[in-house]
């Protein structure tokens, strides 16, 4: 996407603070493909205009950005060059191999609703048959073999543009197999073209296996060169080096994805693992949990943000990434290309094979662990609460196996530094709140891998001087040769802001009719043909369809909530995020200042909305209508899912007049393109804060390590690096590897074997 150089001034001389993004996703539930920032029939983007100021937020600043999406001879030169060229490599490979070998790929092969099983069937069906025989033009499609096909990804597509509702399947085909069943299609797939986004040749399998199965190559072929789809060789010679000397000791603290996924790579290369987790195991933090939720007793290092698995484990337990053809990342990376004169094609091609590949890497290693494989073929994968626990178990139980020490209940107090290097860490029990029987612990290094509720450890690392950027100053996009990379980084990392706001629920059984019509009967409380409907309601949130909102404050004087579903989403809520962006100027407006300026932000509105609540973990609450009216009704307010109780209030008297007006626009422009939005039922719950990481620990882009202090490797979440499981995962995994280089467990080329990543801002997976 190019924008004009007037746009693009205009856009460049506004601070991200001053920018509220309001981008509706489709109308109705869609496609992988389609679950998408804009909406594809009415695409639009809306920017905030110069009104920080203390004034309220009027609309007359707004530009509008129309961003359709661009097909055919809508497409820009450099588009169309880009797909010419891929397009000549893919007939130049086709010619190069042979057609009757290996894996053939099919895309977009649409089964009509009533034609199709349903959501739950990843089998090859006879309305897909049907399909696929249209690609192959194979006349009669009953003759071909289903054994031949596998269905690699499904989704179901009810835009209301379409003229009816579709699952939308990519689907493999294994030629040898099929000639052996069905010798007749021979001549058929010898006429087979390769077209791009059509149908392309898999070329390596291997690109994307779980990691544990990567580890087991690179043990097994220390001395064998297996060589990619792209030419390069994948293991070198002696990649794999086991040391004869002492094991390096490396503590790991924090047991959320990006920890489990370090220690997993450690562990396997042959390092002494300790994981460190100041919360509980699965099993005793669902008890604390439910001591929470039912006697209001809140466990200060197990709760819902504290405790294995990290914050996620009782969350949604979503898998899908941000990086699609019109998301919201690819929207920023847009602009950035526009501004910095960058190929937008070039950059976005390359980065969604690499993203690809390590979601792929990370998926699978889930499936290991005990994921359904269904989570490898939805559009929209997720897991839920009920899933990740036992799968968590399962996780532990192999990390313990391969020798990793798990010291549960076990709160990291310090860090031990000498002369710039990290020796160890101090230590104490959990229970001891007092931190009376703090001890020394030594390793070799520190893989810091805390969440961002771990307030504490910032204190720890701004009183070592430990370099620490507010986020909206961690993005600041260099000139020069690090343009490329940081705009790769941009392309996931959602520009490094931060977000405050609301949460907003309704019955399921609206969002079901708004999305589906008449189709949301078949919806069944997640049990029907079609899945449960969802939406997205706020800029730089993954799609939301919470069953649940659930108290996420981690301490007595706090409310902080977000939102929690199990597999099936058969709950008869649905909340999202609403939330503004927000930078350094609102921080300075509360007199807020230096790197843990934004935290002190979060925790002033999480104090606000305790008190406003009247204490006891009770939530504000308001209407939407209300709250449009700045009104606060006398009568009740209507049920809510939350559990611990709702007090009506006016969250006018929340947050800045700046901030609300933004979110009622916001309001208002969704009703536009979700009829039934804002309605009687319509509730609004205080306070979202804690979307990201309010900070970042600065890191080398190669090694991981501090920039600050040797032996200190900040990643995932809490060190502003990712923002979900799969994002956090695959920057751990990346940790992994680069702290196995640094102690010689691990040779040769990580990026060959895993890839290139990202390296800078915060990941919204």
């Amino acid at each position: 996407m190019k924008l004009s150089d007037s746009v693009v001034t205009r856009l460049h001389q506004h601070p991200p603070t001053q920018r509220m993004f309001l981008v509706p996703s489709p109308s109705s539930s869609s496609s992988s493909s389609c679950t998408c920032l804009l909406k594809h029939h009415h695409n639009a983007v809306w920017f905030r205009g110069p009104t920080h100021g203390r004034v309220p937020y009027t609309g007359r600043d707004t530009c509008r950005i129309w961003c359709a999406k661009r097909t055919g001879k809508q497409r820009y030169p450099s588009e169309k060059k880009k797909l010419r060229t891929k397009h000549k490599e893919l007939l130049s490979d086709s010619k190069e191999k042979n057609k009757f070998e290996g894996t053939w790929r099919l895309f977009k092969l649409a089964v009509p609703l009533d034609q199709d099983p349903g959501k739950d069937s990843l089998h090859v069906s006879d309305a897909l048959l049907q399909q696929i025989a249209k690609v192959l033009k194979f006349p009669v499609a009953s003759l071909l073999p289903p054994q031949a096909f596998t269905v690699v990804r499904k989704s179901f597509d009810a835009r209301k543009k379409l003229k009816e509702p579709k699952f939308v399947h990519t689907v493999d085909m294994d030629v040898q197999n099929l000639i052996s069943l069905e010798p007749r299609c021979w001549d058929f797939i010898s006429r087979l073209e390769p077209k791009v986004g059509l149908v392309e040749r898999v070329h390596d399998e291997r690109d994307f296996s779980d990691l544990r199965s990567i580890i087991r190559d690179c043990k097994e072929n220390k001395e064998a060169v297996l060589t990619g789809g792209n030419g390069r060789s994948n293991f070198s010679k002696e990649l794999y080096k086991n040391q004869a000397t002492r094991k390096p000791k490396i503590a790991v603290v924090g047991s959320g994805p990006s920890g489990l996924f370090a220690s997993l790579v450690l562990a396997e290369l042959g390092a002494d693992v300790t994981l460190i987790e100041r919360g509980q195991p699965v099993e005793k933090r669902g008890r604390d949990i439910g001591a929470l939720v039912v006697r209001r007793i809140l466990e200060l290092e197990s709760n819902f943000c504290f405790g294995e698995g990290g914050a996620g484990t009782w969350s949604d337990g979503k898998l899908v990434t941000r990086i699609g053809r019109n998301s919201g990342s690819v929207l920023a990376v847009s602009l950035l290309c526009s501004i910095y004169k960058v190929d937008v094609c070039i950059l976005f091609l390359t980065w969604t094979k690499l993203q690809e590949s390590f979601h792929c890497k990370v998926m699978k290693t889930l499936v290991q662990f005990g994921a359904p494989e269904q989570i490898l073929m939805d559009g929209k994968p997720h897991l839920g609460t009920d899933r990740l626990v036992p799968l968590l178990r399962n996780f532990r139980q192999h990390l313990q196996d391969l020798g990793v020490t798990i010291k549960f209940g076990t709160r990291v107090d310090d860090l031990v530094i000498e002369d710039g290097h990290v020796l160890g860490v101090m230590v104490s029990e959990s229970a001891d709140k007092l931190r009376l029987t703090s001890k020394k612990m030594e390793y070799d290094a520190v893989i810091l891998a805390v969440g961002h509720s771990a307030r504490d450890i910032y204190e720890v690392l701004h009183a070592h001087n430990v370099e620490l950027i507010p986020k909206d100053f961690a993005m600041q996009l260099p000139y020069g040769s690090a343009v490329a990379s940081s705009l790769l980084a941009c392309i996931v990392y959602n520009l490094g802001l931060i977000h405050v706001g609301l949460r907003i629920e309704h019955p399921q059984e609206l969002i079901n009719s708004i999305q589906y019509a008449e189709l949301a009967s078949e919806v069944c409380h997640g049990r029907g043909k079609i899945p449960v409907a969802d939406y997205k309601v706020a800029n730089y949130i993954d799609k939301e369809d919470f069953n649940e909102v659930v108290l996420t404050s981690t301490g007595p004087s706090e409310i902080c909530i977000n939102g929690m579903s199990f597999s099936q989403r058969a709950s008869k809520w649905a909340n999202a995020a609403l939330v503004v962006t927000v930078t350094a100027k609102d921080f300075e407006a509360l007199n807020y200042d230096g790197p843990l300026a934004g935290v002190k932000f979060q925790r002033e509105f999480e104090q606000r909305a305790a008190m406003m609540g009247g204490g006891n973990f009770i939530v504000p609450v308001q209407t939407v209508k209300d709250f449009l009216e700045n009104k606060l009704s006398v009568t009740s307010v209507p049920p809510s899912s939350y559990r611990l109780g709702v007090k009506a209030a006016n969250l006018h008297q929340l947050f800045p007049i700046h901030i609300t007006e933004a979110l009622k626009h916001s309001l208002v422009t969704f009703d536009k393109e979700l009829p039934g939005f804002i309605c009687n039922e319509a509730l609004l719950h205080g306070v979202e804060t804690r979307t990201s990481s309010p900070i970042q620990i600065p890191r080398n882009i190669d090694s991981y390590e501090s920039t600050s202090v040797k032996g200190l490797y900040p990643v995932g979440e809490g060190a502003g690096y990712a923002g979900g499981i799969i994002s956090a995962a695959v920057d751990g995994m990346h940790a992994g590897f680069a702290v196995a280089k640094q102690f010689s467990l691990f040779h040769g080329d990580v990026e060959s074997v895993l890839g290139k990543a990202p390296n800078v801002g915060v990941v919204k997976y």
